[in-house]
């Protein structure tokens, strides 16, 4: 199949006309008067070189790039189309080799085809919108903000609010996946800027700020800017969806119900009207008219077993078990019961203080994303319950039973002896069960990490060294034992750091701690300017302090002290706990920012 017929909607030049356009007015002299003799000199031998318009290299590109994407060599296809664009400049030519990447699936092409269509025609909203998909998909959530923000600036919709919306999902799934106070600063300035307030899509820049906003605990600005969308689309379903979820965050529970009502009358078919509006019911305990919204929920979704859970543990989480044992009874007795369903019915009982009933429910979790929180859950409970040698029991039952979690039910009761202050009975654990299962990497890195916290960096170096015996491509371990060399900047001993990290980022080469490792490693080297570049790169995908610190300290190094203030003031406003940045600061006290503690 031809692959302009593959993208039917995109404005893709034909290749007829690429060429024509290409070819411009030249016309080969070789066919006038008549057809040329196959068996003839060549006529353009002796020519002066082609310097614009198509020559024979050219289209032969384009012509096997054409070839290729027909017979859906896709790859191919789309190195022929960048390497023509490189060439000629058309910005048609990017755009072919940008979709026949996205239909290959090769990320690498598509970036460097976008960006290719973007500097050929810096208006075009579309090779934007695939940078930024294609840097969330790699975990870079700046540069797909600003990517979209590149599209509101232009006067297009960079649909900010739904990126806001999964950037605060995410991180309150996993604190290092979405920056979210550096995606608010970013969204901050875009609205600071002259003239924001007259692009078309003003309030979807808002709202995402609000939503941002609402999330590090800044009510009053998100509350202003949610005002503000108000003024402007007050028949927003998005801005009442906003409004009822900020204000059940800081239990205006009226003003929720009232927002989640407004929202079900523009948008009675938004299922998170009817969960915010039976939400807001809940915590007015109003369960009998929380439970009429649940139930015509569930009816205009048959049913839906997704959605029984979710109610249910909505429920639950409101401290309101009953409900959510009824929403749960008729899933109880049937086939294939899902994890999730015993996992919650573990948490009713638990919270009615049936201890020994929930115990059966925790332990009917089979494998899967929620065994191992089931199993920690009811370790817990028992611990809670004063009985830890119970607790202790059942994890060693558990690990008889199922063995491809062996060393993570190892690993979670070590983690919750060191919580009860009995770190010498984790370590002998931990060695007892090394002992029995010498092997085991996880174990053998997981003591490795104890003893590096204990300052044993023997002890580190030789569990590490065993491990990579057995595993010698452990991007974990060799990255751990590089990094600490590195860091303790051991005589002798920085060109072996180097070459570890090295066969790290050789396995994992998007990993940002590998990448930070790499900065480092170089700046103990003496090498301040190549450390520059790998801490700038794993600082975009994972701006942590202790990242930030090293880039900091790089920064400063190369007298851009400015910009090393900068990062330290920003990782300094997210969080009032910094111990690296304070270390740094310790030792570079000119570094402090303007109006820090």
């Amino acid at each position: 199949m031809p692959l302009r017929s593959l993208i039917s909607g995109s404005p893709l030049l034909p290749l007829a006309a690429t060429v024509v356009l290409l070819s411009g007015c030249q016309s080969s002299s070789i066919f006038q008067g008549g057809s040329p003799s196959l068996f003839a000199d060549d006529p353009m031998r002796s020519a002066p070189p082609i310097t614009r318009g198509l020559d024979a290299e050219g289209l032969r590109t384009l012509l096997a790039a054409e070839l290729a994407g027909q017979r859906g060599d896709y790859r191919y296809a789309s190195q022929g189309y960048l390497q023509a664009s490189q060439r000629y400049g058309v910005p048609a030519l990017a755009e072919r080799a940008a979709f026949a990447a996205r239909f290959g699936e090769d990320v690498a092409l598509m970036e460097a085809s976008a960006l290719r269509w973007r500097e050929l025609a810096p208006q075009a909203e579309t090779p934007n919108r695939l940078l930024a998909s294609i840097s969330l998909q790699r975990g870079d959530w700046l540069d797909s903000l600003e990517q979209r923000l590149a599209i509101t600036q232009g006067g297009g919709n960079g649909e900010l609010t739904a990126f806001a919306e999964l950037a605060v999902t995410e991180s309150s799934a996993n604190s290092n996946t979405a920056p979210l106070s550096l995606l608010a600063e970013l969204l901050r300035e875009h609205l600071a800027q002259p003239g924001a307030e007259q692009l078309e899509y003003h309030s979807d820049a808002l709202l995402a700020t609000a939503l941002l906003e609402a999330a590090l605990g800044n009510t009053r600005q998100a509350q202003a800017h949610l005002d503000d969308v108000a003024q402007r689309e007050p028949e927003s379903a998005a801005l009442w969806l906003a409004q009822a979820r900020l204000a059940l965050e800081v239990d205006d529970v009226q003003t929720a119900r009232r927002a989640a009502q407004k929202g079900l009358s523009i948008a009675p078919d938004e299922v998170r009207f009817i969960l915010l509006l039976a939400q807001a019911e809940i915590r007015l305990n109003n369960i009998a008219a929380a439970e009429v919204q649940t139930n015509a929920l569930l009816e205009s979704h048959g049913g839906n077993q997704e959605l029984r859970l979710a109610l249910a543990q909505l429920y639950l989480e409101e401290g309101h078990s009953e409900p959510a044992y009824r929403l749960l009874q008729p899933l109880i007795g049937q086939d294939n019961v899902p994890n999730f369903a015993y996992y919650l019915l573990g948490g009713i009982a638990q919270s009615q203080g049936d201890i020994d009933n929930a115990l059966l429910y925790y332990r009917q979790v089979s494998e899967g994303s929620e065994f191992l929180p089931a199993r920690a859950t009811a370790a817990k409970m028992l611990i809670e319950d004063n009985r830890l040698i119970d607790a202790r029991a059942f994890l060693r039952i558990e690990r008889m039973r199922y063995e491809n979690y062996f060393g993570d039910l190892v690993a979670l009761e070590v983690q919750l002896l060191d919580e009860m202050n009995q770190q010498e009975e984790a370590s002998a654990l931990l060695d007892r069960e090394l002992t029995r299962t010498p092997d085991d990497i996880n174990l053998l890195y997981l003591r490795a990490m104890r003893s590096w916290e204990t300052g044993n960096l023997a002890g580190m170096e030789q569990d590490l060294r065993k491990l990579l015996r057995i595993d010698p491509n452990n991007a974990n371990a060799l990255n751990a034992l590089g990094y600490t060399l590195a860091d303790l900047n051991l005589p002798g001993r920085l060109e072996e750091a180097r070459m570890l990290i090295e066969r790290a980022y050789e396995v994992a080469p998007n990993n940002p701690a590998v990448l930070d490792s790499m900065g480092w490693v170089h700046f103990r080297l003496g090498k301040p300017d190549e450390a520059l570049a790998w801490l700038e790169s794993a600082y975009q995908q994972m701006p942590d302090q202790e990242i930030a610190a090293h880039l900091a300290e790089v920064l400063h190094a190369l007298e851009r002290s400015d910009e090393a203030r900068d990062v330290i003031s920003r990782i300094m406003q997210r969080t009032s706990q910094h111990p690296l940045i304070d270390d740094l600061l310790e030792r570079h006290p000119e570094l402090t920012p303007v109006g820090a503690p």
